[in-house]
């Protein structure tokens, strides 16, 4: 079985990024759009990791434009957007797809060890949320409605094992 940390994704810079670099920490991982409904909870995530990064809680963003086209932009465009709006610090990477055969492969395996509603792997929508343990196993899967502030019990009891 392959381990999140054996995954690679580019950051928002085009830099290779290993996940291994994240082992021992609590990741919430997201899949983001600039202009989606969801969008205001870029300012949710930012907060819980201010919140929680000196806690060893990293959130991990990742654009995509395959929900209504709600992520059009490039990599320079979707950075000033989520900096200038939302005053986003957390690691954002490189625009993916989260479904069909070319879904990166972090997304590939987080919808196989947490599927969706009745068994499902598809993503929904934009702003789905995977909670890893400090292990690399995911924890939960939260739907697009689900607020990162609502996270916050969640992410505390994985601090605590």
């Amino acid at each position: 079985m392959t381990s999140i940390y054996d995954i690679s994704a580019d950051s928002l810079a085009g830099a290779p990024v290993n996940l291994g670099q994240y082992r021992g920490q609590v990741l919430l991982i997201v899949n983001t759009a600039s202009k989606c409904g969801f969008t205001p909870q870029y300012q949710g995530l930012e907060a819980v990791y201010q919140q929680f990064k000196d806690k060893g809680v990293v959130v991990l963003g990742f654009p995509c434009n395959q929900f209504g086209g709600q992520e059009p932009g490039q990599a320079e465009e979707i950075g000033a957007f989520c900096e200038k709006n939302y005053g986003v610090t957390f690691p954002l990477f490189a625009k993916i797809d989260v479904n069909g055969e070319h879904a990166h492969p972090l997304f590939t395996q987080l919808k196989h060890d947490a599927p969706g509603v009745l068994g499902t792997e598809a993503i929904k929508w934009n702003f789905t949320k995977f909670l890893i343990r400090k292990d690399g196993t995911v924890y939960q899967r939260y739907a697009s409605l689900t607020k990162p502030e609502a996270l916050v019990q969640d992410i505390e009891k994985l601090l605590a094992e």
